[in-house]
């Protein structure tokens, strides 16, 4: 799984599909812009919580890492002082990262749209 983060920019009139435009990734050419594309509503996530940084990750935690502008899910193989080795099971990969690039994985569970007049999304947050 990667989550790239992005700005819900309108809705559109036909469907559960949405414009966004995303904070890391930008078009092409001399002049790049932030990327804007239209995507279905079931691959929109609300922010993760603001949580505390953990000092240390243990064998076998799940998280998340930065990198190439993402964030991708893994899980804790390993720890050489700072750095830490994590797999990447969606691509059968393992990489070292720092401890300031990875962050703590959360399942979003029992998502639920209401619609006022502010259109919020809200969902509960679970660590994983």
């Amino acid at each position: 799984m990667v989550y790239l983060e992005a700005k819900v920019l309108s809705k559109l009139p036909h469907g559960s599909f949405y414009n966004v435009e995303y904070k890391n990734l930008v078009t092409e050419g001399e002049d790049p812009q932030p990327l804007v594309e239209t995507i279905s509503a079931d691959e929109i996530r609300p922010m993760p919580p603001k949580l505390s940084q953990p000092s240390m990750f243990s064998l076998h935690d799940k998280v998340d890492a930065f990198d190439l502008d993402a964030w991708w899910f893994g899980g804790i193989t390993g720890q050489e002082g700072d750095t830490y080795s994590v797999y990447f099971p969606t691509t059968n990969d393992v990489c070292k990262y720092p401890l300031q690039r990875l962050r703590r994985h959360l399942e979003f569970v029992n998502v639920v749209s209401k619609s006022n007049m502010n259109n919020h999304r809200r969902a509960k947050v679970k660590p994983f």
